[in-house]
């Protein structure tokens, strides 16, 4: 395949290897998973995409799924410290978690709560809860995290990650058209190193990148 046509890396700006059909391409460098751009719907039609979901912030069930992230915070802050749920969506229910506990926690989300002065502060802790996938420049948006992060401050992530035991082309994961980047372990840990977080940590569902 002619070397210019071939779509680079979002993250590492890599030269892509083709993966899965015309659509997904892998890095050797960072070994990130990534959909070409010419997939990729405009942002109108991703926000309405979102607009679909039925986040229920009161529904146990979806407090439940985020509970890795909500639990973390709870165990490791105190209510004073500050927070950052970003990429909050239309149902911030780690923000209702948290704040039902007393936390000081801010929503932050480019489509639905785009209050940019909130990127010139600095938290204790920053929540992004199935938000990485979704991130069309990731290494834009990870130097971004890892800037408004306190010394020793945590990024509290959820994502599926992706291995090579996963039949890729029957994982249903891929088949969400806003699912933009799939990250393997060692994916997270050239994120460490690149981005300057002094350890990642990976615990079931819950990645912990801290500062």
């Amino acid at each position: 395949m002619d070397q210019e046509k071939t779509p680079h890396c979002p993250l590492c700006r890599h030269i892509g290897t083709p993966f899965h059909l015309r659509e997904f391409y892998s890095c050797d460098r960072c070994n990130g998973i990534f959909r070409s751009r010419a997939f990729y719907l405009s942002p109108a039609e991703e926000k309405k995409r979102y607009e679909t979901h039925n986040n229920d912030v009161h529904d146990p069930r979806y407090q439940q799924f985020v509970s890795p992230i909500t639990n973390a915070v709870l165990t490791w802050y105190a209510p004073r410290s500050t927070g950052l749920d970003f990429g909050a969506g239309t149902g911030p229910v780690i923000t209702k978690v948290l704040r039902d506990h007393g936390y000081d926690i801010r929503e932050y989300d480019p489509f639905f709560c785009n209050k940019s002065q909130l990127l010139a502060e600095t938290y204790d802790y920053i929540v992004c809860c199935e938000v990485l996938e979704h991130f069309r420049e990731p290494a834009q948006e990870f130097r971004l995290l890892r800037g408004l992060l306190k010394k020793n401050g945590r990024l509290l992530c959820m994502t599926l990650l992706y291995d090579h035991d996963i039949d890729f082309g029957a994982w249903y994961y891929k088949n969400d058209p806003t699912h933009l980047f799939f990250y393997q372990q060692a994916t997270l840990n050239w994120i460490q190193a690149e981005f300057g977080f002094t350890s990642v940590q990976l615990d079931g569902r819950l990645i912990c990148f801290q500062a």
